[in-house]
């Protein structure tokens, strides 16, 4: 009965110690920082929660067997820890397409030319794998452009009313009215 105990009282404990690091890890001090960025106008609000990890120097977008870390082809959550959040007030003409008020998750599937962006019902928890493809909302094929200076760290913003992804030497802009 006393080894139950004590064996119980050992597993409680790792427990309690893998949430503390766990919440530590990812709330208090984490890799990725989460980020956002945010568009005001008179009628609009648009507002984006992201996470946005470092190049380190690695090689960020390429081949999967040459390493990179987000392989061209490949579902990718848009940053890291948590889904990439993007709220409205107002519907948004988003690349060509009515996209309704409310709250989104993004992710992609970046190639060397071009990103198809996905607009997804999801809006929260990991994203480590592509979200159910019934709660697509819509995507969005965007050309890739070439970045003369590298940006370290993954950086979402606005530029106009137009968001602007750009991470290592790739920029993608997708245009919102």
């Amino acid at each position: 009965m006393k080894a139950l105990k004590i064996t119980l009282v050992i597993l409680l404990t790792l427990v309690v110690v893998a949430a503390l690091y766990f919440v530590y890890g990812l709330y208090i001090n984490p890799k990725s920082p989460q980020g956002s960025a945010e568009f005001k106008n008179e009628n609009t609000e648009i507002s984006i929660r992201y996470y946005r990890p470092y190049k380190k120097e690695r090689l960020i977008f390429g081949d999967a067997a040459d390493g990179a870390l987000v392989p061209y082809g490949q579902y990718w959550r848009l940053g890291a820890n948590l889904t990439t959040k993007i709220t409205t007030n107002r519907d948004l003409n988003f690349a060509g397409r009515m996209l309704p008020a409310g709250s989104y998750g993004l992710y992609t599937y970046p190639y060397e030319n071009n990103w198809v962006i996905f607009v997804h019902t999801k809006t929260g928890g990991f994203s480590f794998s592509e979200p159910d493809p019934s709660g697509i909302v819509m995507k969005i094929n965007l050309p890739t452009q070439t970045l003369d200076d590298v940006v370290e760290q993954l950086t979402l913003d606005f530029i106009g009313s137009n968001l602007r992804i750009q991470w290592d030497t790739t920029k993608v802009v997708l245009p919102i009215e």
